[in-house]
């Protein structure tokens, strides 16, 4: 099992980053995804859960109307839009499969 995460960056204030997620050694469609991140000094906390099908999961308050997951299965990968970022969205951001597989983390950083 492996998960890698890109599409990390530098981003202004009010500006949108992609995530992607590239998965293999099992088979996507049947699993959910959960997307973390991990600010400086602050623990690890789930950002939203990208459902098999159906809405996301679990987004987080402080995310909800911004961030938004997606997937292609046939791709093997899973999405993170996130829109108007603010500097609070700063972290490093991991994506996660049951199991506790984790992928290496791409780092956000949203700052003027």
């Amino acid at each position: 099992v492996r998960l890698v995460e890109s599409g990390g960056g530098l981003v202004q204030p009010g500006g949108s980053l992609r995530l992607s997620c590239e998965t293999s050694g099992f088979t996507l469609s049947l699993y959910t995804i959960n997307w973390y991140r991990q600010a400086p000094g602050r623990e690890r906390e789930l950002v939203l859960s990208v459902s098999r099908s159906g809405p996301d999961l679990n987004v987080a308050n402080s995310v909800k109307g911004r961030f938004t997951g997606s997937r292609e299965d046939d791709w093997n990968t899973v999405y993170l839009q996130m829109n108007n970022l603010k500097t609070e969205d700063t972290a490093v951001y991991y994506c996660n499969r049951i199991g506790d597989y984790w992928g290496p983390g791409t780092q956000v950083t949203v700052s003027s």
